[in-house]
């Protein structure tokens, strides 16, 4: 206790020198800023201790946000991928609705005789086989469909109803081995018969004699002989105009003015009633 007595007053002595110094250097630099390049060596000194100290805790502020947003990107493409997907789909069903729509504008704007009565029919099923051409449409009795009723497209003449049961019919196409429509040339009047082939594309014109007025690009529209088909229709185009010597008649090919192999929508046509 003695000897910390005696050195009490020297401890305090040099307490108040400390005190009174650091007082003395402090208004020193306030006023003459005399420590500045001690302070700003201290700083470069302590600088590069500072960032290494910081480095843990950045580290890991870059990693959780690093983390968040990849997670947050993820998700975002996530939903971008779905709702283009549900574009994509939607586009997909307005381009058919748009394909369907200009079908059958095409369809309605066939030029079928002012009063006939009609009616759009889609076709639900096709066969196509060499043997028989025809295909099945979504009409039948209960519409007013009837047997040996006329089918046409907006292109030209299809075909004719061979079949009706109670909500579909059966049109055999112009191209059935089995079918016949009386056709005339359009330029000059000529008549004649059009014969199915079994193929989709080609209808015969068998009874031409070889000097008949007949050449290759001849439009041939039903003449309306027989009643079952009005009169004007496109049947087809000639494409094939052969003579042969020595036989009776010349070997005379056309194509149907209708695509017969990818009829969607037909038009029933019922002769001589006016529309109702």
């Amino acid at each position: 206790m003695k000897g910390l007595f005696l050195e009490g007053p020297a401890h305090g002595a040099r307490l108040a020198l400390l005190a009174a110094l650091s007082l003395a250097l402090m208004v020193l630099d306030h006023r003459q800023h005399r420590l500045d390049q001690v302070r700003a060596a201290l700083l470069a000194v302590a600088a590069p201790v500072l960032y290494v100290a910081r480095l843990p805790a950045e580290a890991a502020r870059w990693s959780q946000e690093a983390v968040k947003d990849r997670r947050t990107l993820r998700e975002e493409n996530a939903a971008l991928r779905a709702r283009i997907t549900v574009l994509e789909a939607r586009l997909q069903r307005l381009e058919a609705l748009e394909r369907e729509n200009l079908r059958l504008r095409e369809l309605l704007g066939a030029p079928f005789q002012p009063g006939l009565r009609i009616a759009v029919a889609e076709v639900i099923a096709a066969d196509l086989d060499p043997y028989r051409q025809q295909v099945r449409i979504d009409r039948g009795a209960g519409d007013g469909v009837q047997v040996g009723q006329a089918v046409i497209s907006s292109a030209g003449v299809v075909g004719q109803v061979s079949f009706v049961a109670a909500g579909t019919a059966t049109v055999t196409l112009l191209t059935d081995p089995g079918h016949a429509i009386p056709v005339e040339v359009q330029r000059n009047g000529l008549r004649t018969l059009a014969l199915g082939t079994g193929t989709p594309d080609r209808l015969a014109l068998p009874y031409l004699p070889n000097h008949a007025d007949i050449r290759p690009g001849d439009r041939l529209v039903s003449s309306g002989l027989g009643g079952r088909f009005p009169r004007g229709y496109p049947v087809a185009e000639v494409v094939v105009v052969e003579p042969r010597p020595g036989r009776p008649f010349a070997r005379v090919e056309a194509r149907p003015s209708a695509a017969l192999d990818r009829l969607r929508e037909l038009l029933l046509v019922w002769p001589g009633e006016a529309a109702p």
